[in-house]
């Protein structure tokens, strides 16, 4: 199943989109949470077993970092491989608390067993919470 996910964050104007695949169809909100924490880390798996070759940047390369701010060749050093269970446990936890909020086609999603209706013209907006931290003597 072919959706859209928006990732936002409480003040601040970016949003960004990212065209995402399911293998199946999610039943509720719970289902949907596991099935883009599975897809994210095996990602995140995969990216720490492959073997970079490429030894330089050209030019253009450079360039495109530079706006980002930071120019590097996409080494990672930290080759640990995270576990599904793990993360899936942290999201829903996540969720529970209050850490990130979820809209689907404009309606927040509260309950993790509310079913869903998803197309493939729906579009998954997950908004994370800023809290403030300190305090005024």
């Amino acid at each position: 199943m072919e959706l859209t996910l928006q990732l936002k964050r409480l003040g601040k104007k970016k949003v960004k989109e990212i065209p995402f695949t399911l293998n199946e169809n999610p039943k509720n909100l719970k289902d949907l949470l596991i099935g883009c924490v599975k897809h994210q880390v095996d990602a995140y798996n995969k990216k720490r077993t492959e073997v970079n070759v490429v030894g330089f940047l050209s030019p253009a390369e450079i360039q495109e970092q530079a706006q980002s701010g930071k120019v590097d060749f996409g080494e990672i050093t930290n080759t640990t491989l995270a576990n599904h269970q793990h993360a899936i446990d942290n999201v829903l936890l996540a969720f529970k608390d209050g850490l990130f909020v979820v809209f689907v086609d404009d309606d927040e999603i509260t309950d993790l067993k509310t079913p869903l209706e998803l197309t493939s013209e729906s579009v998954i907006a997950f908004i994370r919470m800023t809290f403030l931290v300190g305090t005024y003597w």
